[in-house]
């Protein structure tokens, strides 16, 4: 049976960050591979209730989200900009990783998008910069057109709505089968279960 971990991750989302960052690097040392799999938290927090990102809704929770962010990206040696507008429209980043079939190049495409985001401040709804990440994995800058293929926007819709009924609920959240790990500090945790198998 092959090791492998699903890494579910939404791109507005900042813990996210930290662990496409390290999750091919770690995943390869304990010989597991990893499926890249973007969905949308829009839809899983208006079912709970919230029409914004909770580290907005919540103030107290919010400062404390960006100073653990600072701590965990120095401690990492990554760099960290707040981005603005946070949270960030993921919409069509997230529908370009499920057009890249090959997950190698799925990793380095996820990677550039959030070095955009949280490394350099940049607005990842934008088009162009969007372009730049295409380039920057490595990909044919007309992948664009396919954020406007039909069947790619289902794909989003339905990997969403699968998101929720494995009972995601927050992003980054890594799948070992039917077993659920939710945040960056389980990412560790839930490779080690992987490379059991």
């Amino acid at each position: 049976m092959q090791r492998r971990i699903q890494f579910w991750f939404e791109f507005a989302s900042t813990y996210s960050y930290l662990s496409a960052m390290r999750i091919e690097a770690t995943a390869a040392q304990h010989g597991v591979d990893v499926e890249w799999h973007p969905f949308l938290l829009g839809p899983i927090f208006a079912a709970q209730g919230w029409d914004n990102s909770p580290f907005n809704i919540y103030p107290a929770k919010g400062r404390y989200m960006w100073r653990d962010m600072e701590r965990l990206t120095a401690q990492r040696g990554l760099p960290l900009c707040q981005p603005d507008p946070f949270p960030q429209n993921g919409l069509k980043a997230a529908r370009l990783t499920l057009a890249i079939k090959d997950q190698a190049q799925k990793g380095r495409f996820v990677r550039a998008v959030y070095a955009a985001e949280f490394a350099d401040g940049r607005n990842v709804s934008e088009e162009s910069v969007l372009v730049d990440c295409l380039k920057a994995a490595e990909l044919p800058a007309d992948l664009m057109d396919m954020t406007k293929d039909p069947e790619i926007k289902e794909a989003l819709i339905a990997q969403t709505k699968t998101a929720q009924a494995k009972g995601l609920f927050g992003a980054p959240s890594f799948l070992v089968g039917d077993e659920l790990f939710w945040g960056d500090d389980r990412l560790d945790d839930a490779i080690r279960l992987a490379a059991e198998i």
